[in-house]
């Protein structure tokens, strides 16, 4: 064990870490989240315009944590941002509010952390709701075509590098942090975390899954199913794959890239409309929709001001 390693061993983990959730209609899980959290030096929630009870819950659960108050929406990754900007311990935790974790789970990310000194951003074992591991680590994005289905992998049985860790719940070093940044505010929902893990490793800092700290997955943390929000998730998601080619391939993959899309997703949203498969139909639609509004040059939100992406390695 390195000198370092020793001296902060015997120090309360929670101590050394600041932790950051996003809520966003959270009410149902927010208060199972923080409870745990109650030890960590920081608490700090961001909450993007929820009109339920998740900020009377968060005041009843964690009294003395900071609230960072969003009248609209600014997405995961603009939020996780605010918040982070608040942070000066060695550590930030970023947490979903939909995710518990727990005093082993933590202080095995943090061990890790002192035991890979490269490592930028750790990521545990994920447990669903039906106690099944949602797989948390992955190739690079635009390798992961090849890889095909690995919904069935299970976690190794020690820590690994990785290329990608999910967002759900992670260990962020913040001298890296500094490094890189915020994330990205062009993107307003989904594929954040691939950026952030792209320019984390550009950086040099290594993504480690740490497979014995393992936290739970509540589940249900802010969705209330409709036909709005699955138009949301759908168009988000078609206008944020778009804008991660253009910054990181270019404009003639992200348009080659489109005009795929554009075509694959206009016939499906068609045979799934012939076909009376109303949700698929309605989400190709989205997905369409996204495609187009990104090649229109349509921001991802009202908090957003520019649609193109900056200059490659640029936050």
């Amino acid at each position: 064990m390195s000198a370092k390693h020793a001296a902060t061993a015997t120090t309360d983990p929670w101590q050394r870490v600041s932790a950051v959730v996003v809520t966003h209609h959270s009410a149902g899980v927010i208060g199972q989240c923080l409870a745990p959290l109650a030890k960590a030096a920081k608490i700090v929630v961001v909450d993007n315009a929820s009109d339920d009870d998740t900020l009377d819950i968060v005041a009843q659960t964690a009294p003395d944590c900071e609230i960072r108050r969003n009248r609209i929406g600014a997405g995961y990754g603009n939020g996780a941002s605010q918040g982070l900007a608040e942070v000066a311990t060695e550590f930030a935790l970023l947490t979903n509010p939909d995710a518990v974790v727990d005093d082993a789970a933590l202080a095995r990310l943090v061990d890790a952390a002192d035991a890979y000194p490269d490592g930028g951003l750790f990521g545990p074992t994920v447990i669903g709701p039906d106690h099944a591991v949602e797989l948390s680590h992955d190739v690079g994005l635009f390798d992961r075509r090849a890889y095909g289905d690995r919904d069935n992998e299970l976690p190794p049985n020690g820590p690994c590098c990785a290329e990608f860790l999910s967002g759900a719940v992670t260990l962020l070093r913040m001298s890296a942090y500094a490094q890189v940044g915020p994330f990205d505010p062009r993107l307003f929902l989904y594929y954040e975390d691939d950026d952030f893990c792209m320019r984390l490793r550009a950086a040099g800092s290594s993504l480690i899954l740490v497979p014995d700290a393992v936290v739970s997955h509540i589940g249900g943390g802010s969705v209330r199913p409709s036909a709005h929000y699955y138009w949301e998730k759908y168009w988000h998601m078609a206008w944020s794959r778009l804008y991660i080619e253009e910054k990181y391939r270019g404009r003639a993959a992200r348009r080659r890239t489109a005009n795929a899309n554009l075509l694959r997703f206009a016939g499906k949203a068609l045979g799934n409309g012939v076909t009376l498969h109303r949700a698929k139909a309605w989400r190709d639609l989205a997905r369409l929709f996204g495609t187009a509004g990104y090649m229109l040059g349509v921001p991802a939100s009202r908090t957003v001001s520019e649609a193109r992406p900056p200059e490659l390695g640029a936050p």
